[in-house]
């Protein structure tokens, strides 16, 4: 293996931020990429032209990923990175796109410092994770991985009622080949992503090593009491359901802050019935929204949450029903590849930490699959999903050049 370090400049990366960035931006700020739309298609030709540009060979396959290969001299088998090319609505410029773009320089570095490798190295820009069209998530890495089920594309549809089949037909894809794009080749994934909260920064971390991505479980709950007038009724004789359900949510985020970080709680969805000023809610229902890496604690919250809410419904005289509607295990990275990850980051002088992500990633479909791993930078005042999203040039240029000696490790 060459003693020469591969490094990535800031200069570099500012250029591909710059112009990715600009791809899908609205008048107000923010980006709108949403899969198989004309800036999702203008971002995707950008990204095979760049990886023309840096020697790759080039091609898209059935569901719309985008891959630049670097062949190998010795072995079929494949590292990979990358990462999604999506955004949410109004999203920022580096949720995904900094995986692909640190990807990129880090491929063009090793090919100046190392050559050709040893196992064919490839970069991939993911065609979705953010299933802000269409209720797809992680297509782009479940199609790899031949998890797409016959009907999806003519079943799933967007808030217009454009079937995901019609939207691929559109961009020059064919839904009825999508099985092709299964890879049995893939040795290894890592990517490259920004952490979206505000430990790194907070605690001084150049890089975070992720160990496990969050599992998550949601509920719907339903608080059903009594419609009464808002001035006839009095205190005690009322059956409040939006009493009650605030009650439920203030003991569950109590309940969540008690075990601490990692684990947290979010209710978010609200809607009120009958919905009028003057009128005591008869039916609440709300969404919970809980996560943590280890699957023990996860299903102990999960437990608890059940009970304080029942209680609580109980001493109100009021009726409640909790309804699963989504699970998701926690996804421990490879405990190798995690090591790999903290020797690149030591040969390049940069502080790295153990850390859980408690957002959900493409590397999380993989991670049951091959040996995966993340690779964390900061982000500024933890800000994502949002214009104000950002991460200097310096600290992605730090964290390219930590992925290039990742992958370096494993391909050459």
């Amino acid at each position: 293996m060459p003693n020469s370090l591969p490094e990535v400049t800031a200069h570099r990366m500012d250029e591909l931020v710059t112009a990715l960035g600009e791809v899908g931006e609205q008048p107000g700020g923010g980006l709108i990429r949403f899969m198989y739309d004309d800036a999702w298609r203008t971002a995707g030709e950008l990204v095979a032209r760049w990886m023309g540009e840096a020697g790759l060979q080039v091609r898209t396959d059935a569901a719309g990923n985008v891959f630049g290969r670097l062949p190998g001299s010795e072995s079929q088998s494949t590292v990979l990175t990358g990462s999604h090319i999506d955004t949410v609505r109004l999203g920022g410029r580096y949720d995904g796109a900094l995986g692909i773009l640190t990807g990129l320089a880090a491929i063009e570095a090793l090919i100046r410092t190392c050559g050709r490798p040893r196992k064919s190295l490839e970069l991939v820009a993911l065609c979705e994770e953010e299933s802000s069209r269409f209720a797809a998530n992680f297509f782009g890495s479940r199609a790899m991985l031949g998890m797409i089920s016959a009907d999806e594309p003519e079943s799933l549809r967007d808030a217009d009622g454009v079937t995901l089949a019609s939207a691929m037909t559109r961009v020059g894809l064919d839904p009825t080949t999508i099985g092709s794009a299964r890879r049995n080749d893939v040795e290894a994934f890592v990517e490259l992503h920004i952490e979206q909260g505000r430990v790194l920064q907070d605690e001084g971390s150049q890089i975070g090593i992720v160990s496990a991505i969050t599992g998550l479980r949601w509920f719907d709950v339903a608080v059903s009491g009594r419609a009464d007038h808002a001035g006839a009724t009095p205190m005690n004789l009322r059956r409040d359901a939006m009493q009650g359900a605030a009650e439920m949510t203030q003991a569950v985020t109590t309940l969540v802050e008690a075990e601490g970080w990692p684990a947290v709680v979010t209710c978010g969805a609200w809607q009120v019935l009958p919905g009028g000023v003057n009128i005591v809610p008869e039916r609440v229902t709300f969404s919970i929204d809980l996560r943590h890496p280890q699957e023990s604690t996860l299903e102990r919250l999960a437990g608890l949450i059940r009970r304080e809410c029942v209680w609580i419904a109980t001493r109100r005289a009021l009726a409640v029903g909790i309804n699963d509607t989504k699970c998701v295990p926690p996804a421990p990275m490879d405990e190798s590849m995690q090591k790999l990850v903290k020797q690149a980051a030591e040969e390049h002088g940069v502080s790295a930490r153990p850390i859980p992500s408690g957002a959900g990633h493409d590397s999380q479909m993989w991670a049951p699959h091959v040996p995966t791993a993340m690779i964390f930078v900061p982000s500024v005042d933890g800000r994502s999903h949002c214009p104000e999203e950002y991460t200097s040039a310096e600290e992605c240029a730090m964290g390219a050049s930590v992925l290039a000696s990742t992958l370096r490790k494993l391909a050459y």
